[in-house]
């Protein structure tokens, strides 16, 4: 659609900080680890201390709650989660929580989970294995390090590692969302969608036993139900924000239905495109080979979407509706 460089090539030109406001619990107790493990996507039970475990908080029928990092020690869990309403989490855990549990479930906090982005500055940030976290300060754990990421509940001063590097603006922090895949409520993450059709398979476990949601995704896995799966777009050069809004319907050039939008973003002016559309769209199984659908009409009418998978985008597992070969 055009031959200069793709706006999801964009990096920031300064060693730079994508901050996030999230929602920290404590679960403390024997128990603790077993709780998370019925009631998230994720094997948990069994997980070692030091262990940064990537899950989604899911309900009956495996629609999602939120996603979530399990941040596993000898007591027990913390559990930060990083999208979804961080209240709806703690009552639905609360909820399943009976007293003959050994688990104490903690009072939710937001707290500020900073990522390095951009060249590394000359004095980098520390940094562990992504897979692992460990806490920071002498004086109780005010601060994680989440392998290369830095989740903060301290207050609204960073510590001069983190503070130094310049912030995204909002444009800046959502076009790095769209880049990736990452869902967000209530666009992608809401009642009606699920793991597989949001690039998630890695944050579930199919063989872990018995836990909530297990029996949908299951189902999904095994009978090829994953009928609709997340792509980024880049609209055609000039076209209008508000004809590519949440909601949007797509349609190949055929005419056929093919999904729907569910985020957009204008993009701002520092990434040097500031006449093009990106956005997120859940694409139905049978336009995922299409490589441009149009938004609102037919070819012709609608606005032109040059479709991609996004970064982190992890397909769903085999025979779970991946498009043939």
């Amino acid at each position: 659609m055009s031959s200069t460089p793709s706006p999801w090539a964009w990096q920031p030109a300064q060693p730079s900080r994508l901050v996030e406001t999230v929602s920290l619990m404590r679960l403390e107790g024997p128990d603790a680890l077993r709780v998370l493990h019925g009631q998230t996507s994720q094997a948990i039970e069994g997980a070692k201390p030091g262990q940064l475990l990537a899950s989604c908080v899911i309900g009956p029928t495996a629609r999602l709650r939120g996603l979530a990092e399990v941040l596993v020690d000898t007591g027990g869990a913390w559990l930060v989660v990083t999208a979804g309403e961080g209240s709806l989490v703690h009552q639905a855990l609360d909820r399943v929580l009976f007293p003959a549990d050994q688990v104490t479930l903690g009072v939710m906090e937001t707290a500020t989970l900073v990522t390095p982005l951009g060249p590394p500055p000359a004095d980098p940030p520390p940094a562990i294995a992504e897979d692992l976290w460990e806490p920071l300060g002498a004086d109780g754990p005010q601060g994680w390090l989440l392998g290369s990421r830095f989740l903060w509940s301290g207050g609204s001063v960073l510590p001069a590692a983190w503070e130094n590097l310049a912030p995204l603006d909002p444009a800046e922090q959502e076009l790095w969302r769209l880049r990736r895949g990452h869902p967000a409520a209530p666009g992608e993450l809401n009642d009606d969608t699920n793991p597989f059709e949001l690039g998630l398979a890695n944050r579930v476990s199919l063989s872990k036993g018995c836990y909530v949601g297990q029996e949908t995704l299951a189902k999904l896995s095994t009978y090829d139900g994953v009928k609709r799966q997340l792509r980024r777009f880049l609209a055609a050069p000039g076209a209008e924000p508000a004809a590519l809004t949440a909601g949007t319907p797509l349609l190949t050039a055929a005419g056929e239905r093919a999904g729907k939008i569910t985020s957009s973003l204008a993009l701002p002016a520092s990434t040097g495109r500031t006449n093009r559309v990106v956005g997120l769209a859940l694409v139905r199984r049978q336009a995922l080979a299409e490589p441009t659908l149009w938004a609102g009409g037919p070819e012709g009418e609608g606005v032109a979407l040059e479709i991609s998978l996004p970064e982190e985008f992890v397909a769903p597992p085999l025979g779970a509706g991946r498009p043939p070969l």
